[in-house]
């Protein structure tokens, strides 16, 4: 069957009421469309280079190569994947460095108020760090992204040493999401022949030992019921993980992971798709597709990280396209939520919101540099729909 038959938002049950009610059930049935966002449009670019909606303001945090204000932290090269942390009355952002050998994981700790009161390393001489997760018991697992990388525990607060997590699988890990209702952590695998898997660890709270899957179902599938295989090698030597399970399904270039209520939600950058997979129902479902935009040009190219807040939207960062921030809400309208100019050699990655909710962070990756020395770290301060 052609995909475009298909395609829609299919969050329900738990999902739809936990992000927006009826909203993301009643999405119509072409997916999310291109649409007038909810913050408005975006204006000028301020003086960081960032166009925003009216009553958003940005500011740098950190640039890779120079100590973050008022520490002795040098930021780490090529920022990619991050989460925020409560700490008190104040937060953590930790921010993954995507270079080979010497990669790892950096913090920026902040008062209730926001301003920097720490940086440091949490993870070091690792390599390609590229995305990760939060998990519910406040760790970053950070993600290596070559062929049988590893999972890395860390602890946000550099306080416990990181522990590698082999259990975890080793493949070419892009993200990760923690789901406490079923109790698994999501992966996604960034080749094009890539697999979406499921960990299930032993005991919930410890990533030492457990079951890892592999997502089976046909070969252009978009939508309707899933199952799972096992993983009988997670070493992946000799065989790939990715190719250990019979009818698993390929998703090409895994990139993003973000769960929330019930629904996974994960991009593909390759084709430029956003996935839900409903944990209630085992089913998977297309939340967007750039090929099937219609009404003018896609606003959303180059999906790459994504992440979400508590009134259901999804902020989904770009590698290429515009290097926009787009949003796409229960009701299925996508829009560009922030533009970064003059940075056409970099992607947007890392997007996080602080615990209240009213405090994005993400970095460009490259900044004006257009290498991996450039990278810019960046906070937008507004009013979030929450």
């Amino acid at each position: 069957m052609e995909r475009r038959n298909f395609l829609r938002v299919a969050v329900v049950g738990a999902a739809a009421a936990a992000f927006g009610g009826a909203a993301w059930r009643d999405a119509f049935a072409d997916g999310a469309q291109p649409g007038a966002s909810p913050y408005g449009p975006l204006l000028a670019a301020d003086g960081n280079g960032i166009q925003l909606p009216q009553g958003f303001t940005s500011r740098v945090i950190a640039r890779t190569g120079q100590k973050v204000t008022g520490t002795n932290y040098t930021w780490h090269p090529a920022p990619d994947g991050g989460a925020c942390f409560t700490d008190g009355s104040g937060w953590i952002y930790v921010s993954n460095s995507e270079v080979s050998s010497t990669g790892g994981v950096g913090a920026v700790k902040f008062n209730a108020s926001g301003q920097i009161t720490g940086a440091y390393r949490t993870l070091a001489n690792t390599n390609v760090n590229c995305a990760g997760g939060a998990t519910p018991w406040n760790t970053w697992l950070s993600c290596e992204e070559v062929d049988r990388g590893y999972v890395y525990e860390t602890d946000p607060w550099g306080v416990k040493a990181a522990i590698r997590r082999p259990a975890m699988g080793r493949f070419k890990h892009e993200a990760c999401a923690a789901d406490p209702d079923h109790g698994y952590v999501y992966l996604t695998e960034d080749v094009s022949d890539g697999c979406f898997y499921r960990f299930k660890p032993t005991t919930w709270g410890d990533l030492s030992s457990g079951t890892l899957e592999i997502l089976k179902g046909g070969s252009s599938q978009t939508s309707g019921p899933v199952t799972w295989g096992v993983v009988s090698d997670v070493d992946g030597s000799p065989t790939a993980t990715r190719n250990q399970v019979v009818g698993a399904k390929r998703f090409n270039g895994g990139e993003g992971c973000y769960y929330a209520g019930g629904t996974c939600w994960f991009t593909t950058k390759g084709d430029n798709r956003v996935w839900a997979y409903n944990a209630d129902t085992s089913s998977i479902s297309l939340t967007y597709d750039d090929n099937l935009v219609t009404g003018g040009a896609a606003p959303l190219t180059g999906v790459d990280n994504v992440t979400g807040t508590s009134s259901g939207d999804l902020f989904v960062a770009e590698d290429g396209g515009n290097m926009e921030i787009c949003i796409i809400t229960p009701a299925g309208v996508v829009a560009p939520f922030l533009r970064i100019s003059g940075q056409s050699g970099s992607e947007i990655t890392g997007p996080a919101f602080s615990p209240a909710g009213n405090r994005l962070y993400f970095s460009s990756q490259r900044g004006t540099s257009g290498s991996s020395s450039g990278g810019i770290t960046y906070e937008v301060t507004g009013p979030f729909r929450t």
